[in-house]
Parts: C-alpha cells; sequence; structure tokens
C-alpha cells in the first residue's frame, strides 16, 4: 500500500510523526486482515467493507440508546466483570 503521509525529498515541510505512525500501523493492521481472510477464501472486499463498518458501530449503536438503557448495559457489565474475579 503506499503511504500519503510520507514526506518528499524536496518538500521541506515537516512530518507529522502522529500520522506517519497511524498509518504505518493502519497499513499492517489492514494487510494482515486482508491476508488472513484470502487464506480463509473469503472476499476481500466484504471483508474490508465489514471492517468500515465494525469500525463505526459501537459510537452509533450507543447514540441510538436511552440514558437508561445505557445504564442498564453498564451496570451489567460491572456485575459480569466482579463475578469473574
Amino acid at each position: 500500500m503506499y503511504n500519503v503521509f510520507m514526506q518528499k525529498r524536496s518538500s521541506k515541510k515537516p512530518v507529522d510523526l502522529n500520522l506517519l505512525a497511524k498509518s504505518l500501523v493502519d497499513d499492517a493492521t489492514t494487510e494482515k486482515l486482508l491476508d488472513k481472510a484470502a487464506q480463509d477464501g473469503k472476499n476481500l472486499a466484504a471483508v474490508y467493507l465489514g471492517r468500515l463498518g465494525g469500525l463505526k458501530g459501537g459510537k452509533a449503536r450507543a447514540a441510538k440508546l436511552s440514558a437508561a438503557k445505557r445504564s442498564e448495559i453498564a451496570k451489567k457489565a460491572a456485575q459480569s466483570r466482579w463475578k469473574k474475579q
């Protein structure tokens, strides 16, 4: 994959190291995900689109829930965590 944040030699602008690091991590994780999907015989386009949807699913779900329902879910999760100990 091409890295859009790589600095050209003739440019004298400073490179934002945070953006560079994020792009490297994104490239590495996406490549691993797609390699694993290819080995499993899955459709690569469907895997990639599913990943994009999965990255925003939690925020969309939380926005739809009422405050009471969110509180109920949080209490259930806390009870589950404390039960394990």
